[in-house]
């Protein structure tokens, strides 16, 4: 579908074309979509519960749902440990398991580490390591990409829709509603964000909604600022007015005649929005004041390699999967901006 319509559409065509002609920003675009669709089975990549059990002729799917130990064999009633060697030892005289690439989730900890003590440094069996707790790093850094991604494209999604209503209204109608909003903006954007948020969890424990609720709050202005200007420069052009004229309704106009040209600044600004989100609630999880503790995290990755500086395999790990993921972030918002651009035509990356 999505194929059809730049077909169709001459200038959703050469829009996509200058998009590819970003050479940098195009691969970045599939290189960030990949990884974030890997993550997305992150429970099929990384686990402590096999994919798949043979046993007596029959199949189970651990991953999908919870089976008693009964169920092979077992004594107790309760789920079954899949890393306990007396259930292996019976799944394996009747059938054989199959088991994720990595066999650990990101709360799984390894007892077994070869060094005895923990941070462990990588070996053959945790390929990045443990953290300070006996978890895998891989495991954590695969879940924690997926929350951040996640977290970000949440907000930035919520934000931005509040953001451009906003700014479109105050554009449209000026007067007193755009002078009122803009003082309220002022005020608004001026409260201490971080000190709030740390007053607030003394009171209540923060959770993924918590937070993107608390960080919409305060992330929807990003957005005004744009679209108010663009409101403000098409209310006076000659087919706005002649809308008007014929009578036509003001939600009518801004909906159909006015949005789509301040459509265009909102798309180029929204990939550095989902990176400011990223890198905001890596920062609360970095001091403390973000997920639950034991939550997948790249901050609280971070903070551990902070905390313990003879395992540099913590914090080297965390740096290198911020990195990519904001420069890839930055590359891609770089070729929308160019793409959306008139002034850019031709240009190649």
């Amino acid at each position: 579908m999505f194929a059809k319509i730049i077909r169709t559409n001459p200038v959703y065509a050469e829009r996509w074309h200058r998009f590819k002609n970003h050479k940098r920003g195009y691969w970045s675009l599939w290189i960030f979509s990949l990884l974030f669709l890997l993550s997305l089975f992150a429970e099929v990549i990384a686990n402590d519960k096999p994919l798949l059990v043979s046993y007596d002729h029959h199949f189970y799917f651990p991953v999908v749902h919870s089976y008693p130990e009964t169920t092979f064999g077992g004594e107790f009633p309760t789920e079954a440990d899949y890393t306990d060697p007396y259930v292996l030892e019976l799944i394996q005289e009747k059938g054989y398991v199959i088991w994720p690439l990595i066999r650990f989730s990101y709360n799984t900890i390894n007892f077994n580490v070869t060094s005895g003590s923990v941070p462990s440094a990588p070996d053959a069996v945790n390929w990045l390591g443990t953290d300070d707790k006996g978890r895998d790093v891989l495991a954590r850094i695969i879940y924690g990409f997926r929350i951040s991604v996640l977290f970000g494209f949440v907000l930035t999604i919520i934000s931005s829709v509040i953001g451009v209503f906003v700014g479109a209204t105050q554009g449209y109608y000026g007067g007193w509603i755009d002078l009122l909003g803009q003082r309220f903006i002022e005020v608004w954007s001026g409260m201490p964000t971080l000190f709030l948020l740390i007053i607030l969890s003394s009171f209540v424990e923060p959770d993924f909604w918590w937070l993107l609720g608390i960080m919409v709050l305060f992330s929807w202005m990003s957005l005004v600022g744009v679209v108010r200007a663009e409101f403000l420069r098409c209310r006076n052009f000659e087919y706005v007015k002649a809308a008007q004229a014929l009578g036509v309704s003001d939600k009518r106009i801004i909906w159909r005649h006015m949005l789509p040209n301040a459509m265009v600044a909102s798309l180029t600004m929204m990939p550095f929005i989902l990176s400011g989100s990223v890198t905001t609630l890596t920062s609360l999880d970095f001091l403390g004041f973000g997920l639950p503790a034991g939550s997948p995290s790249l901050g609280e990755l971070l903070a551990q390699g902070k905390a313990n500086l003879q395992a540099p395999w913590l914090g080297i790990s965390a740096f290198v999967v911020l990195s990519v993921m904001l420069t890839l972030l930055v590359f891609i918002g770089e070729a929308v901006r160019d793409a959306f651009d008139p002034h850019q035509s031709g240009r190649k990356s």
